[in-house]
């Protein structure tokens, strides 16, 4: 009776250890910048900025850090965590634009002079932040879900390459998304295509540059963590 019962709190603090790993520093540090990233993501968007041959929006910047936050998520912890931290990210996003919203409607002080402006940076379209949305999510939980089903075909080799295909797939599906929904009736088909392959190729070569620091903060994390998670044994859904 006694082995058993000391058998039993032996798992049962096994257990907590185990999940106690999804709220450790690094972890916490990760999910807040993640959901920064989107927050600035959303706020600088309606800036375009010329490149070369195309044009971006200043959102390029910061968002492909979401993606390359999400590969180390995935790559340390697990797909479960990631798709937690996508969603989190998601509430908060959500959560500042009606914040914004909200602060529109209200009417301003006598002295307020800015009433237009504000409307007009961050008034934003309807349908605009729509597109937004459903690409984010879609975009996210694609990259997390390569990442984690390559590790497992390639036994955790090769991060380098299912940090990168990650990224092809789920920057793929984020553009194929957004811009159809954003912009299709607005803009001539052939410039939609031209956008989708443009910003999916911009932000895989940011991802390509920024691949040795990304790969140097997963050794470290998980070498302080003492985790390399595997998704053998998980239910892939969206929720």
């Amino acid at each position: 009776m006694l082995d058993t019962s000391l058998k039993t709190r032996k798992m049962t603090k096994q257990s907590i250890q185990k999940e106690g790993n999804a709220f450790t520093l690094p972890f916490l540090i990760f999910t807040v910048v993640f959901c920064v990233c989107l927050i600035v993501a959303n706020l600088v968007e309606i800036k375009t900025v010329d490149v070369g041959f195309t044009t971006i929006t200043a959102g390029m910047v910061v968002f492909p850090l979401s993606y390359i936050i999400n590969d180390c998520i995935v790559e340390v912890y697990d797909f479960r965590k990631a798709r937690m931290v996508i969603w989190l990210g998601f509430a908060m996003n959500f959560f500042v634009t009606v914040m914004l919203q909200l602060a529109i409607i209200l009417p301003g002080a006598g002295e307020w002079q800015s009433q237009a402006a504000m409307e007009a940076i961050y008034g934003g379209v309807p349908r605009i932040l729509t597109a937004s949305f459903i690409a984010f999510v879609c975009g996210s939980m694609v990259n997390a879900l390569v990442m984690s089903k390559m590790k497992v075909a390639s036994n955790g080799r090769y991060f380098s390459l299912r940090a990168i295909l990650s990224t092809v797939f789920g920057e793929g599906a984020d553009s194929l998304i957004f811009f159809p929904l954003a912009f299709w009736g607005v803009l001539p088909a052939d410039v939609i295509v031209e956008l989708i392959v443009a910003q999916t190729c911009l932000k895989t070569l940011y991802e390509i540059i920024i691949l040795p620091v990304t790969i140097r903060v997963v050794r470290y994390i998980k070498r302080i963590e003492r985790l390399d998670t595997f998704d053998t044994d998980i239910r892939y859904s969206w929720w």
